[in-house]
């Protein structure tokens, strides 16, 4: 069974209070609970718009009837956090959550397959990784339509969803650092800095050295035929 909700999401009125917009809720979790399923994932990504790098993937299972105190009522959508704050989250998400995973889709099976696809296929590979296997996903806009497994994609579900949210930490983490070792191989890109994104310097260095193996040529400006460095002058 799959099925798509696109929207505001419903909330409880316990948790319709105060700065509640800027932090997720437990609503659809509960509800899944509620009808049985006791091993709820949430996913989501990082990197999908980057120039280089892999695209990883997210997901948490917490213990069934979790209730939204403590970290669960910090976790927020890991866009608005400071790295730091990130790294914090992070840590204690991995100590706390019944289960959690990654999964990643490198640069070359992103111009292989293309961003969607391989978006998918870090998604999965994080699925496949959880100890216990889900038994329903929770998923940022995306759909697996691959698994036969119920699942739930929401626009914006990093923003609603705690699990969702979680995974969107542990996802933006995990790529921040093996983007810094990027860095280590490849220092004249400033990885460390812009984590792959398109960032000024970034395509500075791109027109100046070329791509590195590190990137995703299917992407523009790094296509043959849209290459800044290849362009006549």
């Amino acid at each position: 069974m799959n099925r798509e909700r696109r929207g505001n999401l419903a909330e409880s009125s316990e948790e319709n209070r105060g700065l509640k917009k800027l932090y997720p809720s437990l609503v659809e979790e509960r509800q899944l609970w509620r009808a049985g399923f006791d091993r709820v994932a949430g996913l989501d990504e990082a990197g999908r718009g980057a120039l280089a790098g892999p695209v990883v993937a997210g997901a948490v299972i917490l213990q069934a009837n979790t209730r939204r105190t403590g970290l669960w009522a910090e976790v927020q959508d890991s866009k608005l956090l400071s790295p730091p704050r990130r790294e914090e989250l992070s840590l204690r998400i991995q100590e706390q959550a019944a289960a959690w995973s990654l999964g990643e889709a490198s640069a070359a099976e992103i111009d292989a397959c293309g961003i969607a696809p391989a978006t998918r296929l870090a998604m999965r590979r994080a699925v496949e990784a959880l100890s216990p296997s889900p038994d329903h996903l929770l998923l940022d806009w995306v759909q697996l339509k691959s698994l036969n497994l119920p699942q739930l994609s929401f626009t914006k579900g990093d923003l609603h969803v705690v699990t969702i949210a979680a995974a969107s930490i542990l996802a933006k983490v995990h790529r921040d650092r093996l983007l810094c070792q990027l860095h280590e191989r490849f220092p004249a890109y400033g990885f460390h800095s812009h984590k792959g994104y398109a960032a000024r310097s970034h395509l500075a260095a791109i027109e100046k050295l070329g791509p590195c193996p590190a990137h995703r040529r299917s992407f523009s400006p790094l296509r043959k035929d849209e290459t800044l460095f290849d362009r006549p002058a």
